[in-house]
């Protein structure tokens, strides 16, 4: 059996009503050198059918199920049973690019140290007609990401953005079971921290559905696994500072999910009190996060949605 270019893991848990477009996002890929893993993680909906359904379509395709572990536990299922040289995640409720695999394929063979990429993400939110419409895009730094970088802000910001080379992901373990929320972010930074790189691509490859019943609406279980994971690394980086810049991304999250003004709110003010100078380094963002953040009261909730990310 040939070994594939890429391993796609996506861990599945209740996501009938999305599934199938996630998967055709994979199937229309203009690089095809690819296997898919579909984990499914003790879903109670129509999940696994669904994919069982892909399996018997496509021989590249994997139908696994497991009883409920949390999406680490899953994607590190599928990561011991991939045969390809990388492995590249992606949510059931997330998008790829036709593009996705065939920029990560040419990224990998320019920079050959290089063990893990990520990309452009696009925001994008259901308007009433079911239309899709992008709300904002994501930043790509150059160079490779440092650990304050990933501590910070995040720019790999989600799983389906990340692209590693397979031997590098078991030398670290996989991810973290048990983290419900920043288990990515912890990951890459423990990665970066063991002296490997990751390098952005410069083009949108992903598209991220933005869902308030989602784990990431929960900004305040966000703010303790960010927490948790800050204080790791607390004796190499400025975590005030670092918190302070992550305040300001769930002002700019609360925002863009609807939530009430004075959540916006709350996490502007502690942004500024832990360190006003971090909050404000990126002098475009944070202003333009005060000022959303202050308006926001004024206006009504679908436009706050619209306006801001």
């Amino acid at each position: 059996m040939n070994t594939p270019k890429f391993s796609v893991i996506v861990p599945v848990y209740n996501a009938f009503e999305t599934l199938a477009s996630t998967v055709a996002s994979v199937l229309n890929q203009s690089d095809q050198d690819w296997e898919l893993i579909l984990i499914d993680d003790g879903s109670t909906d129509r999940s696994l059918t669904l994919m069982l359904d892909f399996a018997a379509e496509d021989d590249r395709i994997r139908a696994i199920s497991q009883s409920n572990a949390g999406p680490s536990a899953a994607r590190n299922l599928g990561a011991q049973l991939a045969r390809g040289e990388f492995l590249a995640f992606l949510d059931a409720d997330d998008l790829w690019t036709v593009n996705k695999l065939a920029a990560h394929r040419e990224f990998h063979d320019t920079y050959l140290g290089v063990d893990a990429s990520f990309a452009q993400i696009e925001f994008l939110e259901t308007a009433a007609n079911g239309d899709r419409v992008v709300r904002t895009l994501s930043t790509v730094p150059s160079g490779a990401l440092s650990l304050s970088h990933i501590v910070g802000e995040n720019p790999v910001c989600t799983t389906s953005n990340l692209v590693i080379r397979a031997g590098a992901f078991a030398e670290l373990g996989g991810f973290s079971v048990g983290m419900d929320y920043a288990e990515d972010q912890e990951f890459v930074a423990r990665y970066v921290d063991k002296g490997h790189l990751i390098m952005g691509v410069g083009h949108k490859l992903v598209s991220y559905r933005m869902m308030e019943s989602g784990l990431s609406a929960d900004l305040e279980a966000m703010l303790n696994g960010w927490r948790a994971l800050a204080s790791t690394y607390a004796e190499r980086i400025d975590v005030q500072a670092m918190e302070a810049v992550y305040c300001r991304y769930l002002a700019r999250r609360a925002l863009r999910t609807g939530a009430r003004p004075k959540v916006a709110i709350d996490y502007m003010i502690a942004g500024l009190q832990l360190n006003a100078a971090a909050f404000l380094a990126d002098r475009r963002r944070g202003i333009m996060t005060i000022l959303a953040t202050l308006l926001s009261p004024t206006m009504p909730r679908p436009l706050r949605r619209r306006m801001f990310a």
